[in-house]
């Protein structure tokens, strides 16, 4: 065989800007308003141009005194800081002993910020991704939802405000607290400054405009943001609907709210008390739930959630054995106990795939919870075929959908479109199962897998070879072991490994904290790769040396890993949850491994170790999953 290769480099786009083109002078500042500005404006320049106010600890500390002062609420109360921005109200509420606190916020820039600030004070808060309409929370289990900073009024319908208000409604406990701090919006539409500038800081100038939108419903800003080297560096516009004290607490009376309190209006210290603009005269309102109806008092019907499974009494080719052994059986029957602390829920479960069809069509399931990562009648081949018999049956079931798993269990597939977005993938050949006069790579090391499969079939310790001599023969091996599957030829990726997890849809998205594989024991004979060995030989070096480590990156290796694991989730039409591995080549630059649609769900799987670094329990990972495609299909419960 030829050793000969022909190499195809990926270039990889600069995305980064120099500046920014400014519009000019304007006369109606509502026309250039995007409909979802709050989408992209609170990054770094939100930070410098609000910062005297929202990085100032004296208004925090005032804040959250505030908060305790008007609700009463207690250390051991779970507290929801809703469009919690970088954290500050939950961080300065943990430091205080309120141990229940956690924060959700539509900015990916601020959750990072969030985080890293509340690790580096040791500080367990758990920040997350996430839309104020449709808050992921259990139903009836937060005590108190507190709404800081004007953060109410971006959206364009004031529909969507109504459902925040009833989103956290939902999530209130009975008599549950809001905590509600907004712009007073009848002195803002009289008093509000139509133009002014301030330098931020030595370097930077900020020029604003304002006006009422043509309903006066609204005030529209536009902030342009001058470096004193670079010249204009940003040219944004953004708004707030204007709520006066009675419209907004009218607002919580229809939505269901008792006990409705305005307390005085106040103002924010600045370090540069210049234009504090929307900060400056704000309400502050607290409201409760309303008394819900506890278990005995409204009969609540619980919905019946159907669970397919692998068939544990047929063969399966890919575990150790060619069988279920006790190993998996003791996964299973922990899944089942975890499941049945989900109250709200009702489980059944389908183990034997011999009826699996003619009881689907008999008791037709409301809802399907596709754990059946086995493939249909334990074939790797047919994991596609459940989804795709659900959707014949017209039955609404959880995880991706048969196109989905199709293309990414054909690993070559994944690379094509992986590599036509601009994401970084291995130099890689591949070798069909009658392919005879192959031109095989001379660059090594060199990793070689079937391009089918999962589970690390066919990545043994040999599977990383060094020379001409052994990749034939472990190619042949391959040949012998799998004779109807194509094999790749990858570049081996020396560099460190990670694991990135999304649980949700439609870009809103739980990211799990990235994982990291640790080879540091593995003894220095052996690869440094998840082998078969690792996964099912369990007293091999493999099974015992590996370990799994919440990962410590950079900010922009960071960005990079969550970026593409997004392009990569909504290009496949992955659904409510799915794993994507990467690895550095030899000079560090990140290439995709694989895609993981409906990744492994068992409570030693990467995903359920992702959760535990977030501070998860298995219970609470599995809630994610099933609320995530309950979501998505609108099925309330």
């Amino acid at each position: 065989m030829s050793s000969k290769l022909v190499i195809k480099k990926t270039k990889i786009k600069d995305k980064s800007k120099n500046g920014s083109c400014s519009l000019g002078p304007l006369s109606d500042l509502e026309k250039h308003l995007p409909s979802e500005w709050w989408k992209s404006l609170f990054n770094s320049i939100y930070l410098k141009t609000d910062g005297d106010v929202i990085e100032n600890d004296e208004n925090t500390k005032n804040e959250v005194d505030l908060i305790i002062k008007t609700t009463k609420i207690e250390p051991s109360d779970r507290i929801l800081d809703l469009c919690c921005g970088q954290g500050r109200h939950c961080i300065e509420l943990s430091r205080r002993g309120f141990f229940k606190v956690f924060g959700i916020d539509k900015s990916r820039y601020l959750i990072r910020l969030a985080k890293k600030r509340a690790s580096l004070l040791n500080l367990h808060i758990n920040f997350s991704e996430g839309d104020a309409r449709r808050i992921k929370i259990l139903e009836d289990s937060v005590d108190t939802v507190i709404l800081m900073g004007n953060s109410f009024g971006y959206f364009e319908k004031e529909e969507d405000d109504i459902a925040v208000i009833e989103s956290i409604k939902r999530i209130l406990k009975s008599e549950g607290n809001l905590v509600l701090d907004i712009v007073d919006g009848s002195w803002m539409q009289q008093n509000f400054e139509p133009r002014s500038w301030e330098w931020i800081d030595q370097k930077h100038l900020v020029c604003r405009e304002r006006s009422l939108s043509s309903d006066n419903s609204k005030i529209v800003s536009r902030e342009v943001v001058i470096h004193e080297e670079k010249g204009i560096i940003a040219d944004r516009f953004y708004a707030e609907r204007l709520y006066s004290a009675d419209a907004i607490m009218q607002l919580l009376n229809k939505c269901g709210y008792s006990h409705i309190e305005r307390h005085s209006n106040f103002e924010p210290v600045s370090s540069r008390n210049q234009d504090l603009g929307m900060m400056k005269n704000r309400l502050f309102i607290t409201a409760k739930a309303q008394t819900k109806k506890t278990i005995f008092q409204k009969q609540q019907k619980k919905l019946e959630i159907s669970v397919i499974l692998g068939d544990s009494t047929l063969p399966d080719l890919v575990k150790k054995e060619g069988k279920f052994n006790q190993e998996d059986l003791k996964t299973i029957e922990t899944l089942k106990e975890t499941l049945s602390k989900l109250s709200q829920f009702k489980f059944n479960f389908y183990e034997k795939h011999s009826n699996l069809i003619q009881r689907l069509i008999v008791e037709s399931p409301s809802f399907i919870l596709n754990l059946c990562d086995e493939g249909f009648l334990n074939d790797a081949f047919k994991e596609q075929h459940v989804p795709a018999i659900l959707e014949m049956l017209q039955i609404p079931y959880s995880g991706a959908g048969p196109n989905c798993l199709g293309i990414c269990y054909n690993k070559t597939l994944v690379r094509a479109l992986a590599d036509s977005i601009d994401i970084p993938v291995p130099l890689e050949t591949y070798v069909d199962t009658f392919d005879q006069t192959a031109a095989l790579p001379s660059i090594f090391p060199a990793l070689l897998k079937p391009n089918y499969g999962d589970n690390s079939i066919g990545i043994t310790k040999d599977a990383v070879v060094n020379s001409p001599e052994q990749l034939i023969d472990y190619l042949n091996k391959m040949r012998e072991e799998f004779p109807n599957r194509a094999v790749l030829v990858q570049e081996f990726l020396p560099g460190r490994e990670f694991s990135v997890a999304l649980i949700g849809n439609n870009g809103n998205y739980k990211i799990l904290p990235v994982l990291e594989v640790d080879y540091s024991d593995l003894p220095s004979d052996l690869p440094q790769i998840l082998s078969y060995e690792s996964k099912w030989i369990f007293d091999s070096p493999f099974a015992q040396k590996i370990k799994y480590i919440k990962s410590k990156l950079e900010e922009e290796t960071y960005r990079q890993l969550i970026d593409y694991s997004i392009m990569l989730f909504e290009r496949l039409e992955c659904r409510d949850y799915a794993r994507f591995d990467f690895r550095e080549d030899v000079n560090g630059v990140i290439k995709l491994l694989e895609v993981n649609p409906n990744p492994g769900w068992c409570i030693d799987g990467k995903m359920n170790i992702m959760a535990g670094f977030d501070n998860l329990s298995y219970f609470e990972f599995l809630e994610l999953i099933i609320n995530s495609a309950l979501e998505r299909l609108n099925i309330k419960h």
